[in-house]
């Protein structure tokens, strides 16, 4: 049988021509297996995840890949009395955790109690007692509710005299003379830069409930809110430059640029001692 070990040149060649048919065919059978063993090879290297590492065993390659000068190591064949081996690659999910069945125990819980539409036997029409209960939990939600917020301040004078007058007093509110609530103007700040809800988005769920209002005055509402917290956020910057270190994280976010009817890159900084 003939081997492609080297290059075979014209002189080598035998002259008989029953000798070089074999010699031919011989090759050509060569050749075929090579390919084949080629192509398997591709196969677990490149193929899909499930056929990578797969042992090769002789009934499913029929292939004699030990006679091939290849210099290519063979798994061993799969052994079922043998330990099992570790696979390779990602180490296996952890199975996810869910909360089935469970919600959250500082939740207030609101109870609906069905009766049935009429508690007496329908045999003999006496009267049926409670042998059991059957609860089912289920996660509700109650959305934002607008109400306005009357504050009534009783006046009392005396009749004896004319400045005994007594009234409470006002209750400071962050807007002054305005007509928007403490509660409210924390809302609107806290969607914005909390919960990255544009001041435009917020006008829309507003004008969904009823309330027409325009985007200047919530923008007029978050300036306000700032100028009454930066007393706070020059103490806080005080104490954090006072640290012997301070570490910083840039988160950055796409914020709206009116001017260029586009959106520019900013940055939130968060610093921590």
């Amino acid at each position: 049988m003939y081997r492609l070990i080297m290059a075979i040149r014209p002189d080598a060649l035998p002259t008989d021509p029953t000798a070089l048919t074999e010699m031919v065919l011989a090759l050509d059978a060569e050749n075929g297996r090579l390919r084949v063993a080629m192509q398997t090879l591709k196969e677990l290297i490149f193929g899909k995840r499930s056929e990578r590492l797969a042992a090769l065993v002789a009934e499913q390659l029929a292939l004699d890949l030990a006679d091939l000068e290849t210099g290519v190591t063979l798994p061993a064949a799969a052994n079922d009395d043998a330990a099992a081996a570790k696979p390779l690659g990602k180490p296996p999910r952890k199975k996810a955790r869910r909360n089935i069945g469970a919600l959250p125990r500082h939740l207030p819980r609101c109870e609906q109690v069905l009766e049935p539409e009429a508690t007496a036997c329908p045999c003999c029409q006496g009267r049926l007692h409670k042998i059991g209960e059957d609860v089912s939990e289920v996660l509700d939600v109650i959305p934002a509710i607008l109400r306005v917020l009357r504050t009534i301040r009783p006046k009392y004078g005396c009749r004896s005299c004319t400045d005994g007058v007594v009234q409470a007093k006002v209750l400071p509110r962050l807007i002054e003379s305005g007509m928007a609530s403490t509660a409210l103007v924390a809302h609107v700040v806290v969607s914005k830069f909390a919960w990255y809800l544009p001041l435009y988005r917020q006008v829309q769920i507003l004008a969904g409930q009823g309330i027409q209002l325009d985007r200047a005055t919530l923008a007029g509402w978050v300036k306000r809110t700032a100028w009454w917290l930066k007393s706070l956020y020059e103490l806080q910057l005080r104490t954090i430059q006072s640290a012997p270190r301070v570490f910083c994280d840039e988160t950055p976010m796409p914020v709206l640029d009116p001017g260029r009817h586009r959106t520019r890159i900013c940055q939130f900084w968060a610093h921590a001692m």
